[in-house]
């Protein structure tokens, strides 16, 4: 059955973006939570609701939420925070007071890989991120956390090195074959869950790309599909973490990022089987031809 209303947060961030067009297509109703609606995608604004703000704020969120039969929870972590928990886990705060009031009937959210594993608690961004999903099921709402690796679409934020001097660089392992997911699947999966209201509990749903894949092979196919050179270069952790607190991050998140690169060498992301429940369709190469490079020509 269709959710009565849907609230989306982040409407504005490349899932929440394609979630609201997921939902819109379906004839659910929409509730966004944006701070500038006029970033929204073009027809949104007519078709929605719209709550102006942060869902930080307690106000907001109780605005947003009234009557809400499902809510997409996704966190856009300060780069400033003073701590990577007070970045999740202090941001849902209202949030998780809401939930636990009985504010939403059911709650999908943006999590990672990772538990259960070996590294799972000195894995920074992750590690918060599951203790803020720890705390949202701890509410007794039901709740669906989407359990992520690596996103393909973070590769945009290299176009210019990419296109310019043909290389894409991290602190990671150019050898470790490992899961990547499209946002464009992230956002099918997540319409699909809001959409349906018979589950309930708490579970974690893996959404896995269709096949694991290296650094050095990720860097293979984008020259591949760019028809130019392009490789792989493996930059020190601490030359990494400095160019982060040189964009602008404050040294704790930097250092979580650090902490999360560091934890998926060693396995963070590689601890559950891919089946054909958690394997999404877009391959890599795909979404290099289809999203890519065309941004590559533009």
């Amino acid at each position: 059955m269709t959710a009565r209303m849907i609230v989306v947060t982040a409407p504005t961030a490349n899932i929440g973006r394609q979630l609201v067009q997921h939902l819109l297509d379906a004839g659910a109703p929409v509730r966004v939570v944006a701070r500038d609606p006029a970033r929204l995608a073009p027809g949104v604004a007519g078709r929605a609701e719209i709550v102006r703000g942060s869902h930080a704020d307690p106000a907001v969120v109780a605005e947003a939420f009234a009557g809400a039969d499902a809510v997409f929870w996704l966190v856009p972590a300060d780069p400033r925070a003073s701590s990577v928990d007070e970045a999740y886990s202090g941001f849902a705060r209202p949030a998780v007071e809401a939930f636990a009031a009985g504010a939403a009937g059911r709650v999908v959210g943006v999590s990672a890989l990772g538990r259960g594993t070996p590294v799972a608690g000195r894995a920074g961004h992750v590690t918060a991120t599951l203790a803020m999903d720890d705390l949202i099921a701890a509410t007794g709402v039901p709740y669906r956390a989407l359990a992520m690796p690596s996103f393909m679409d973070n590769t945009l934020r290299q176009l210019q090195p990419i296109a310019a001097q043909g290389v894409l660089s991290g602190p990671s392992r150019p050898d470790l074959p490992a899961p990547a997911v499209a946002t464009r699947d992230i956002a099918a999966v997540a319409a699909r869950l809001l959409l349906d209201d018979a589950w309930t509990g708490f579970e974690e749903v893996p959404v896995l790309g269709p096949e694991d894949i290296t650094y050095d092979e990720m860097a293979a196919t984008i020259a591949d599909v760019l028809g130019r050179p392009v490789r792989y270069r493996r930059i020190p952790g601490e030359t990494f973490k400095a160019g982060l607190v040189g964009r602008g991050l404050s040294e704790p998140m930097a250092q979580a990022m650090l902490d999360m690169a560091v934890a998926k060498d060693e396995g963070l992301d590689n601890g559950v089987e891919r089946t054909a429940r958690w394997s999404t369709p877009t391959t890599f190469r795909q979404w290099c031809a289809e999203v890519l490079r065309p941004a590559v020509r533009s």
